[in-house]
């Protein structure tokens, strides 16, 4: 402190009579005061165990740990008389002992240094000595500084440790004196370094080129491929030859790949690679290793709601649509007849090269029992079945070789009443049938019940014809129709305008239920099954032949006589 108060007083002199020596020292010890927060040199006077005094001239010296000098290999080599640059902390304690600090010493250097390389924004090298909230520590010459999270990497990190405590070099982003707080870039520098190589890669880069590297991204579509500064983006088509239904199914972050250029923009500077264009083309010489109508064997590797695809071998796969699964199961989802990695027999049916598309079967492989069962069954045959479904249409039955037949509504009975009496079948019951039609090529059975009765109304139609006068019971009256029936097998009707030939006699309640009345069939209709008979054409047609029997032109006879003669020899012949 003598040495500095002397240096201070030669500068220090009385500039007036009234300016004491009191005076003097005032302003000297204001000065010594500023010294607090400084840098300046200092003589090594001791070198202890676990500390180095320093003498800068004060009244005391200053005592700082070893530590501060850095390694054990530095604190070493110092010895006493070594000249040493040192911060003032505190020039005197509550005990007079003046604080010192090397380590905020070398800060001082280090911030002046790092202050020029971010103005020049030259790179700087440093140590990650660990992690804080939001970043890392790194040690730069002594400084400390901040490095964000953002700014580690350009792809994430998983193990950190990996390069901490390793000398690494970084951009000074921003420095703040006053809060001692500076930021900085790994990210930046490997940016820098990436853009370099990237100009260096793309200016030599040529299509059908075979190049390694580092899966870096996945997504729906594809994987990037770090190909070392430069990113190319390998297609999920382009992976494999056979299906792949996601990137992750064959490749996984950080894969090492080799790779093919299949494209490159010269413009946009966009490549493509592929993996599967490495091996050749699966598709070559297809129609050689698989001839149409061969059976194979092959894996199910997916299955959707209109079929399952199946592969035949690496990177050739065939779709089995939902129709070519079964000859019997029909409407049944293919998850019901099949399931993933099973192994199938199939027949290839058909090859789209250029669509790559093969059209597989497994149905082909067994023989169709259609034609099994129009073999061994014939028209006119009856046959017996389980009820598998009752409809609104029909009934489904049963058949040998797991096919159905069907009774349709209109031939369950020769009544034409099929909607009451289908209520009356049950599903699991046994069914005696006959069967009327067998379809191989759509698949179809007809079946029938009433074909096993006579169809009597057919029978005793065979006995009836038009104009014919025929004998009616009325089982029903309404007020525009009469329904009767004539036999016993046939149905018929009787309009009002029928009733009778005079418009006042074509009443319907003139009639019972029980009657008996003679009718002319004037209308047959098979397939309904309905006679339309009239009284009205059978009195016109007694008419007729009243006059052809009891009249002439030139008789003189009036029709009241011949239709009483008529009449007469009527009854006689009914009395007889």
């Amino acid at each position: 402190m003598e040495q500095i108060l002397t240096e201070l007083s030669t500068e220090e002199k009385p500039k007036s009579k009234t300016e004491t020596f009191s005076d003097l020292f005032e302003k000297s010890f204001e000065k010594i005061k500023n010294l607090e927060g400084s840098v300046v040199e200092g003589t090594v006077i001791s070198v202890e165990k676990e500390a180095i005094i320093v003498d800068i001239g004060l009244k005391s010296e200053g005592r700082i740990l070893k530590r501060e000098f850095g390694n054990e290999e530095k604190t070493e080599s110092i010895k006493i008389g070594d000249i040493v640059e040192v911060y003032i902390e505190r020039l005197e304690d509550s005990n007079g002992n003046t604080i010192l600090s090397r380590e905020k010493a070398r800060r001082e250097e280090a911030w002046v240094e790092l202050e020029k390389f971010h103005k020049e924004e030259k790179i700087v090298t440093g140590v990650i000595l660990g992690r804080v909230k939001g970043g890392f520590t790194v040690d730069i010459d002594g400084a400390t500084a901040f490095l964000p999270g953002s700014q580690v990497d350009i792809k994430p990190i998983k193990d950190f440790y990996s390069i901490m405590n390793i000398p690494q070099n970084f951009q000074i982003l921003k420095m703040d004196k006053k809060r001692g707080n500076i930021v900085i870039s790994r990210r930046a520098v490997l940016e820098e370094n990436r853009a370099e190589a990237r100009s260096e890669i793309v200016s030599n880069i040529q299509e059908g080129q075979t190049l390694d590297g580092i899966v870096k991204n996945i997504t729906d579509y594809g994987a990037f491929v770090d190909l070392g500064g430069v990113d190319g983006l390998l297609h999920v088509t382009d992976i494999s030859w056979r299906r792949i239904n996601h990137p992750s199914e064959a490749l996984k972050l950080g894969d090492n790949v080799k790779v093919k250029v299949i494209k490159f923009n010269d413009e946009t500077k966009r490549i493509s690679l592929g993996i599967k264009q490495l091996n050749e083309d699966p598709w070559q010489n297809i129609h050689e290793r698989f001839p149409i109508g061969s059976k194979i064997s092959g894996v199910v590797t997916n299955i959707t709601d209109y079929g399952s695809f199946v592969e035949l071998e690496d990177g050739i796969e065939g779709l089995v649509h939902v129709s070519e699964m079964s000859w019997t199961k029909k409407n049944v989802h293919p998850n019901h007849l099949l399931s993933s990695s099973e192994k199938i027999e199939v027949m290839v049916l058909e090859i789209e090269e250029e669509k790559r598309r093969i059209s597989l079967g497994i149905k082909q492989c067994v023989e169709n029992p259609w034609e099994v069962f129009n073999k061994e069954f014939k028209i006119n045959q009856e046959i017996e079945g389980e009820i598998k479904n009752v409809t609104d249409f029909g009934i489904f039955v049963g058949l040998k070789g797991e096919i159905d037949g069907l009774v349709h509504l209109s031939d369950i009975s020769w009544d034409g009443n099929g909607d009451e009496l289908i209520k009356s079948f049950k599903q699991g019951t046994i069914l005696k049938t006959k069967i009327l039609d067998i379809n191989v090529e759509n698949e179809k059975v007809s079946l029938g019940i009433k074909q096993l009765s006579e169809d009597k109304f057919s029978s005793e139609l065979e006995n009836i014809k038009l104009g014919d006068t025929v004998t009616c019971l009325i089982n029903k009256i309404s007020d525009n129709n009469i329904e009767v029936s004539i036999g016993d097998n046939i149905k018929g009707n009787i309009k009002k305008s029928d009733l009778s030939r005079d418009r006042k006699d074509q009443k319907t309640d003139r009639f019972g239920v029980g009657d008996k009345v003679d009718a002319t069939v004037i209308k047959i209709d098979k397939k309904q099954r309905s006679v339309n008979v009239s009284i009205k054409a059978r009195e016109i047609e007694e008419e007729k032949q009243a006059m052809a029997e009891f009249g002439s032109s030139d008789s003189g006879a009036s029709l009241g006589d011949i239709l009483g003669a008529a009449l007469e020899k009527k009854n006689q012949n009914e009395n007889k």
